[in-house]
């Protein structure tokens, strides 16, 4: 084999390598973050695996984009997937909807067993998102976006009103942090993990929330500011998260208080600012409809 073949081959393996290669190299890289040192030989040598597997990967990024492409226009569910915006929000919201009511059963749960305000804020604030995804999707399911524009604004402006109140255990929330020091303490790969799923569903939310807008639907803009205000006490779960898994020594109480206030305190404003105008908006529409 001459030396461009053997350069091929490192650098261009077979697809059955790249995927194989992923466990061993995520397996073998949290072993040696968890229980090992960076000294050891074996951590040395996931790092190094690990390294060659992100690189590999990376070189082959051009071709899975001209893979999913040509997927996408040649497969009959892909492109009704790509085509029908209500199916996509109508899986969207019926996901979500399940989850929030599970975490907030949950969380209730552990309100009333352990008599604490922490959990109850918690299971308020998850009970208003999955009361605004339960009508939502209702709604979506029976009718097509701009069908009903009278209700579809009523609806939107009935968002408003359960951010207004969803506010308030946003507000308990942040209150604990900073005046209890309540928090979340998780390993450092789990928070890492955490901080890489909370920017990417962050991202994911302001584009959409942007993206939507040319449809003109009401229903499908409450649809993603939900995600966005979802997304936002996300980013301030993972600020008390990696200040309390990063941060032990490098800040005091103080000034840890002051910072979670802070973020809590835009992150408050922000959603309450979004409640406003959608009832705001929601009211004007509905009396030039009149």
């Amino acid at each position: 084999m001459d030396r461009k073949k053997l350069w091929k081959a490192i650098l261009f393996p077979h697809i059955a390598i790249m995927i194989i290669l992923i466990p061993i190299a995520t397996v073998f890289l949290v072993y040696s973050m968890v229980f090992l040192g960076t000294k050891s030989v074996i951590a040395i040598i996931s790092y190094v695996l690990s390294a060659y597997t992100l690189t590999i990967w990376c070189f082959k990024i051009p071709y899975l984009i001209r893979f999913f492409k040509t997927f996408k226009a040649e497969n009959k569910y892909a492109r009704i997937w790509q085509d029908d915006t209500r199916l996509r929000v109508n899986v969207s919201l019926y996901g979500t909807l399940f989850y929030n009511t599970a975490y907030a059963l949950l969380q209730l749960g552990m309100g009333f067993w352990h008599s604490s305000f922490w959990f109850s804020s918690f299971a308020g604030y998850y009970i208003c998102l999955a009361v605004m995804r339960f009508f939502l999707a209702r709604y979506t399911i029976k009718h097509k976006p701009g069908e009903k524009l009278r209700n579809e604004l009523i609806l939107y402006r009935f968002c408003g009103w359960i951010f207004m109140v969803m506010n308030l255990a946003l507000s308990l929330i942040v209150f604990f942090m900073v005046y209890w020091n309540r928090t979340f303490r998780h390993h450092e790969i789990t928070t890492i993990i955490l901080a890489a799923y909370t920017f990417t569903a962050f991202t994911i939310a302001i584009i959409n929330m942007v993206k939507y807008r040319k449809y003109n639907s009401p229903v499908f803009s409450a649809s993603k500011a939900i995600s966005l205000a979802s997304a936002c006490v996300s980013m301030l779960i993972l600020a008390s998260t990696m200040l309390t898994t990063f941060g032990d020594d490098t800040m005091d109480s103080i000034t840890r208080k002051i910072f979670l206030g802070s973020i809590g305190g835009v992150i408050s404003i922000f959603v309450l600012v979004m409640a406003i105008c959608m009832i705001r908006q929601s009211s004007k529409k509905l009396k030039e409809l009149k």
